[in-house]
């Protein structure tokens, strides 16, 4: 009978059991599902669904009598929504059967009864009956929505605080005024399991996009999905008030459609080891973002503007690319603000969907580890853009706020701070991380805000937080990079401090950075330089240098360049110095320093055990105008590329880079450089002055472990100064190794081309041992010991 095909309509009037005894009547079986409805006369009507033959449906509806139910005399009428057509309930029981032949499913069936007077008979709240058809219970399990070959669908949602969950069907053009096509609301004794809402569809064919609505009779706007793996549309949505802020009017949408496949063909990661990795910091958009990148409009800015600078990477020497976040974000609060977790962020595909966005980021994992360079992902667990500070409503914060969230407040924190370590959170979590590795081919992840992990449910510090420990040892989560970062975008102040590890966690080393600045600048002990020199030992005792990633600048402060450039008073926290002149500058004399205090953190950061690791722009001058601000950051800009002074600087970085791979028995290990192989000098060789704070000048003498069979290229001493003096300062090398040479291979306060060296040019650069070396003032200087001169050279 098409016509009872009712347009789409809420199912809000379906209502659960009102008492045990009728509800195994109601428990679904296959193909078949139960409704029961409280009239406004306080009667029932049951509605009984189930799957014809011939891919048809058949509706039931019953009047059963009930005791102390009103009595109803006959001619009871069934007249659908929408149409003047009518149909008797006959019998004792009065029961009508009716039949659809093969109608796309699913769809509401709404109808009204009229008495044998007339008079209309509806639900206790006043509204038609309405009943979904081609729908199922459900299963509780996989959480999101799984799509199977035959075009059906199961969404499972977790939430424990919801008194109903309406599912929300979108048509494929998201038209509708931001209205759903159809809306299914979940009946609690059939389609909850726990805690965790469920419910199949034979087919979602005709719909684009979904969402949940949460709460009572399932009011609010519609929720994004947290386990949604694709995307849908914007719609709009009924702005909400929370503590008297106005929450976006816009809801964003899961999609139905299938994520793209996808060939890896023979894809192989590199499983580079810890201690080998150089790790460039970048920003998927503002990477390739400029005119300057010279790539299309639908390239620059997006994961495909990211591989078509692969060479770029290579020629630095970086095997490793660590992304700013790519999940989905707020785009007014930045990268650091995600709402979702399961799907990369939209405008960094060329299409600027979802499926583009997923498509493009694999081309790009696959082009990487074909040129030998990991993918490692910044990543924010520990909040939201959600939250009660702002009122914002997307996705988990609508569905389970007191799930998910710390419930009390965080001291100086305006965001809803995620529970990271109940175990609701700690699966989403864990998911998450699970389908990028397996789904992505993702070769690890820097945890940002890494203290905040390791919270209790409430705020409390926990000494063996559950999800740190679930990550470590997780099969498939162990065999890849994980790093805590401590920088908290929440602008709350962070610093380095027992961090759970069980051996597998790395950390940045944010006392690096703070070390190295003012050491350069001339206010650290030297002391403190030479523990960062040798792998912050008070930091990685436990684990060892490789775990400690070292940076001299990030994208959250100053860049390399503003580093030396601007030092007012707003900046103390930086401990930059602008090297005699604030700001832009003209003077020959302030230049030529600043170029060299560049040189110095660019060295110091490649020859100090542990990972190195390059801010976007480092290698080109890139200024944020001496801002701090996150916001205040740029578009890299390409053009620099060509300048000497760029050609300078990435030459260097790419020879420090082949020096670290070279030397990797001194720069790139595991274990911490035995004792008896290191040993320390002032002036001429004399003891350093480590607790005095007007020492600035420190020799290392690293002596090389050898044995028969390591290599020549392996075998030497490395000598290295270290200058923070507005003077000069005497270095005396000391003898090298019997039928060994001194050999010069960098010079900091040289000009180019000579300030470092290659193999091929090094008979010129020979410092005989004993002899006297002027160290420049602010430079550093490195001297590698060479037997066997003449095959060298």
């Amino acid at each position: 009978m098409a016509s009872l095909l009712a347009p789409p309509a809420s199912t809000r009037g379906i209502l659960p059991p009102r008492r045990p005894a009728p509800r195994a009547a109601q428990t679904p079986r296959a193909g078949r599902s139960c409704y029961r409805f409280r009239t406004d006369d306080d009667g029932v009507v049951d509605v009984a669904v189930a799957a014809g033959e011939g891919g048809g449906y058949t509706v039931g509806v019953e009047v059963p009598p009930l005791p102390g139910a009103p009595r109803r005399g006959g001619g009871l009428v069934l007249r659908p929504a929408g149409s003047a057509e009518a149909v008797p309930l006959d019998g004792a029981c009065p029961a009508a059967e009716l039949s659809f032949r093969a109608a796309p499913a699913p769809f509401s069936l709404s109808f009204l009864l009229t008495d044998g007077e007339g008079a209309e008979i509806r639900t206790h709240r006043s509204t038609p009956f309405c009943v979904p058809v081609g729908v199922g219970p459900g299963s509780p399990a996989p959480l999101g929505l799984s799509l199977s070959e035959g075009g059906a669908a199961n969404f499972a949602l977790y939430s424990r605080s919801a008194k109903g969950v309406v599912l929300c069907l979108y048509g494929r053009c998201g038209g509708g005024g931001g209205k759903p096509a159809l809306e299914i609301e979940l009946d609690p004794y059939v389609n909850r399991t726990g805690h965790v809402w469920h419910v199949s569809l034979e087919s979602v064919e005709g719909y684009g996009s979904y969402g949940f609505r949460c709460g009572l009779f399932g009011m609010g706007h519609p929720l994004l999905d947290p386990y949604a793996k694709l995307i849908g549309d914007l719609v709009a949505a009924n702005p909400l008030h929370v503590k008297g802020v106005t929450a976006p009017s816009m809801s964003c949408l899961g999609s139905l459609a299938i994520p793209p496949s996808y060939n890896w063909g023979r894809d192989k990661r590199p499983c580079l080891p810890l201690e080998k990795l150089v790790v460039y910091r970048a920003n998927v958009a503002l990477f390739t973002k400029d005119k300057s990148s010279g790539l299309p409009d639908n390239v620059a800015g997006t994961f495909s503007g990211v591989t078509a600078k692969i060479e770029h990477f290579r020629s630095l020497g970086v095997n490793a690319v660590l992304l700013e976040p790519v999940f989905q974000f707020d785009q007014v609060k930045g990268p650091y603000f995600p709402y979702h977790f399961f799907s990369p962020m939209d405008s960094y595909g060329g299409e600027g969907s979802s499926a583009s966005a997923i498509t493009a980021m694999k081309d790009m994992v696959k082009a990487m580890h074909r040129n030998g360079i990991e993918v490692l992902l910044e990543v924010v667990f520990t909040h939201t853009a959600e939250g009660e500070a702002d009122g914002q409503m997307i996705s988990i914060s609508g569905i389970d706020n007191s799930s998910y969230y710390i419930a009390d407040e965080i001291a100086g924190c305006k965001s809803g701070i995620l529970n990271c370590n109940s175990p609701v959170t700690q699966n989403l979590i864990l998911d998450s991380l699970r389908h990028w590795v397996i789904d992505f081919h993702v070769d690890g992840f820097c945890f940002i805000n890494a203290p905040f992990l390791v919270r209790g449910p409430r705020g409390e510090y926990l000494s063996r937080p559950p999800l740190l420990e679930s990550i470590a040892f997780d099969p498939v989560l162990s065999k890849t990079k994980i790093i805590a970062d401590p920088w908290s975008p929440l602008g709350i102040s962070n610093v380095q401090f027992p961090f759970p590890h069980w051996k597998r966690w790395a950390e940045m080393n944010t006392r690096f950075s703070i070390d190295v600045r003012n050491f350069l600048k001339g206010e650290a002990l030297i002391s403190d330089l030479a523990t960062r020199l040798c792998g912050s030992g008070d930091l990685f005792s436990n684990r060892g240098p490789a775990f400690s990633f070292n940076y001299v600048s990030r994208n959250s402060g100053l860049t390399l360049v503003d580093l030396v450039s601007f030092s007012n008073g707003d900046l103390a926290s930086e401990s930059s110095w602008n090297c005699g002149e604030e700001g832009p500058s003209e003077d020959s004399v302030v230049l030529q320093k600043r170029l060299r205090q560049i040189r110095n953190f660019i060295f110091i950061l490649f020859v100090s055990l542990g990972i190195p690791i390059l801010n976007m722009g480092d290698e080109c001058g890139h200024s944020s105008a001496g801002s701090t601000s996150y916001k205040d950051r740029v578009p890299l800009n390409w053009k620099a590329l060509k300048t000497s002074f760029v050609k300078e600087v990435t030459g260097f970085i790419s020879f420090l880079a082949a020096l670290r791979s070279r030397r990797g028995d001194i720069f790139q290990r595991r274990e911490f450089l035995k004792l008896e192989n290191i040993s320390w000098h002032g002036n001429n060789l004399s003891e350093p002055r480590w607790e005095d704070p007007t020492s600035k000048f420190l020799c290392m003498h690293i002596i090389a472990e050898n044995d028969v069979n390591t290599p020549e290229l392996t075998k030497g001493d490395l000598y290295i100064c270290f200058n923070a003096n507005e003077e000069s300062a005497s270095a005396t090398l000391p003898a090298p190794a019997e039928g060994s040479v001194w050999l010069r291979l960098v010079d900091t306060s040289l000009a180019l081309p000579g300030f470092f060296t290659a193999e091929s040019n090094l008979k010129v650069h020979q410092v005989l041992g004993y002899s006297s070396y002027e160290v420049k003032a602010h430079s550093c200087v490195l001297f590698e010991s060479k037997r066997d001169l003449p095959q060298f050279l």
